[in-house]
C-alpha cells in the first residue's frame, strides 16, 4: 500500500545549518495497517509525513502508493490517496468559509475537473449524514463559520474532511496535541471508530507514549532521522512506556525527555 526505499532527505546542504533530517528510511505498510510514530524533537517524524504527503521530495529514494512511484508528485495530485489531518486545528480547514464549504472543497479534493463546488440538496444531505457520525452537533451548524468553531470541533471536522472521500492512506501528525484532554480524547475516539469503519491505511505521529502504545497495530520509534525501532502487534500488546524508554535509551544511547512521555 505504502512502501519507502531508501529515502533520504538533506536541509541546507553545504552550510553551517546543514541538517539530515531523513537517512536511508525502508517503511512499508500493508493495507490496513495503523502505524504510530514517536521519538524526539527533531527526529524526522514530521519530514517523513512531508515526503509521504508531497509537501517535500526526497533527495534520494522512492515513495510508492498502491505500486505507484509518487516521488515526483505535488502534493495536489496525491490527494486522490492521501488524507492529512495536522496538529494545529486552524490548518486544514478556511475559517472564513462556513462548514459545508469548508466540505465541499473537499468533497472535489483528488477528483476529476469539471466537479462544481457549488452545495446542492444531495450534497447537503450528505454532509449532515456525514457530521452527524462525529455526534457533537456540527450536523446542526451547516452554515457557520469554521473559525466560530472550538478547537476540538475543528478538528473533528477536519478528520471528516480528510477522511470522507475515502482516501487509501490517512495521515495524522500530532492531530490531538494542540487540544486539551478531553477533547484530546474524544478526537482520539473518533480517529478509532473512523480508521476502523473504514478500514484505512493510517500513520500516526504523536509525542505521547501512552496512545502510541494503545492505537493501531504497530509503532515505529524515530531518532536522528532513522528508523531505530519496529515494535508489531503481538509484541506492542504488552508493552509499557518505561519499557519503551528504556528501549529508546538503549538503542540511541540517550534519554527522551520526560515531558515527551505525554504530551496532549
Amino acid at each position: 500500500m505504502l512502501e519507502l526505499s531508501k529515502v533520504s532527505k538533506l536541509f541546507f546542504p553545504g552550510t553551517p545549518d546543514e541538517k539530515a533530517a531523513l537517512i536511508g528510511i525502508n517503511l512499508t505498510l500493508k493495507p490496513g495497517d495503523f502505524v504510530t510514530v514517536i521519538g524526539s524533537n527533531g527526529a524526522g517524524k514530521s519530514t517523513l509525513m512531508n515526503i509521504i504527503s508531497g509537501v517535500v521530495s526526497p533527495d534520494s529514494g522512492d515513495v510508492r502508493i498502491d505500486g505507484n512511484i509518487v516521488s515526483e508528485l505535488p502534493e495536489y495530485k496525491r490527494g486522490r490517496w492521501i488524507g492529512r489531518v495536522f496538529q494545529d486545528p486552524m490548518a486544514g480547514t478556511a475559517p472564513h468559509l462556513t462548514i459545508e464549504e469548508n466540505l465541499s472543497i473537499a468533497y472535489v479534493r483528488g477528483k476529476k475537473r469539471g466537479l462544481s463546488f457549488g452545495i446542492t440538496r444531495a450534497k447537503r444531505a450528505f454532509f449532515q449524514e456525514q457530521l452527524k457520525k462525529l455526534g457533537i452537533g456540527l450536523d446542526n451548524r451547516l452554515r457557520a463559520k469554521v473559525g466560530q468553531l472550538s478547537g476540538g470541533e475543528r478538528q473533528a471536522l477536519s478528520l471528516l474532511m480528510a477522511t470522507f472521500t475515502e482516501p487509501q492512506i490517512l495521515l495524522l501528525d500530532e492531530h490531538t496535541a494542540a487540544l486539551d484532554p478531553a477533547r484530546a480524547e474524544l478526537i482520539t475516539r473518533l480517529t478509532e471508530s473512523i480508521v476502523r469503519e473504514m478500514k484505512l491505511t493510517t500513520l500516526m505521529v504523536t509525542h505521547n507514549m501512552e496512545q502510541a502504545i494503545r492505537l493501531g497495530n504497530r509503532l515505529i520509534m524515530m531518532d536522528k532521522g532513522r528508523i531505530i525501532l519496529d515494535i508489531d502487534e503481538q509484541r506492542k500488546k504488552d508493552l509499557t512506556v518505561e519499557q519503551l524508554l528504556r528501549e529508546f535509551e538503549n538503542i540511541s544511547g540517550h534519554k527522551m525527555a520526560d515531558d515527551r512521555v505525554v504530551f496532549g
